[in-house]
């Protein structure tokens, strides 16, 4: 039986880790077409959600995920005083906007 180690044991000629195809070679324009739309189905329903999602952490904080990369983990009392706050924070970014960037600039 094959492992996960034998089947990245193969590699391009860059170097990389070649995972071989499970399925047979395409032959045909529909039979490509039909591969298209599987793959862009499967990239649609893969996709990133905008939805934030909270979770208690390890150590009893609450953890915010669907901002970036990583959670923000703060405490409660921690997200008690920031969302206090939010009137405050919303005006600093109001004023600093030309100084601010977006996601992705």
């Amino acid at each position: 039986m094959m492992n996960s180690t034998d089947i990245l044991s193969e590699r391009d000629e860059r170097g990389h880790h070649v995972v071989p195809s499970r399925q047979a070679p395409i032959q045909s324009a529909e039979e490509m077409q039909a591969e298209l739309a599987r793959l862009r189905a499967h990239v649609a329903a893969t996709e990133r959600t905008t939805a934030l999602r909270c979770k208690v952490s390890e150590k009893g904080a609450v953890s915010v995920y669907g901002l970036g990369r990583f959670p923000v983990t703060l405490y409660k009392e921690q997200w008690a005083r920031l969302l206090g706050d939010v009137e405050a924070i919303k005006d600093f970014i109001a004023r600093n906007e030309d100084r601010l960037k977006s996601k992705g600039e």
